[in-house]
Order: structure tokens, then sequence, then C-alpha cells
């Protein structure tokens, strides 16, 4: 299950040096709504190896602000506790954000 993200929990998970994916997301975005059963799928199956998880724009938004997430949905890739290169932005298919998360864990 997808980790809910909050301003107040983020850094936190961040720093402990797991690979950390954020999905930025509202509930008023269509390709928001439409790759989140991807996210939830993919947290399952990565579960243990990646952290991933979701971050409501609407209600929280020092992360974003921060990384400079303008468009949603964005997914941000961390590890060691810093932001990596990796970037999706808007609808993604399943098979580009696993060569995402490939790529991020073989960092």
């Amino acid at each position: 299950m997808a980790v809910t993200f909050t301003d107040a929990n983020v850094k936190e998970i961040i720093e402990s040096g797991k690979p950390v994916i954020v999905d930025f997301w509202a509930t008023w975005c269509g390709p928001c709504k439409a790759i989140s059963p991807i996210v939830e799928e993919l947290a399952n199956e990565y579960e243990g190896k990646v952290v991933i998880g979701k971050y409501n724009v609407d209600e929280q938004n020092d992360l974003a602000v921060e990384n400079r997430v303008m468009s949603i949905p964005t997914l941000l890739f961390f590890k060691d506790g810093k932001k990596t290169d990796i970037r999706l932005a808007g609808s993604q298919s399943r098979e580009t954000i696993v060569a995402a998360i490939e790529k991020l864990l073989a960092l």
C-alpha cells in the first residue's frame, strides 16, 4: 500500500536513506487518478525495496515548493536522502514507471 506523505513525515522518510518515490497529486486531477492504481500496485510489488507514496498538493505544499513541482502528476525519486535526476511528469505508463524504479535501484 502506498504511504501517505505529509509535510510532517516526508523529510524523515527521505532522509532514512531508502529509495523513495513521491507521487505529487490532487483529488481533482484526472491524470493523477489514472496513474493512482499503478502507483498502488507498484507500492505493493516493491514493498521492502522502495518506499512509494502519495503527496496531496492541496493538503501539503512544502515539498512541492521546495522541488519546484509545477504540474501534477509528478513523480520524484530519492535515494540516500537526496533527490535524484529521475523525474516523471504527466500521465505515465506502468512500464515507464517500472523502468524509472529499476533505474533508481541501480543507482
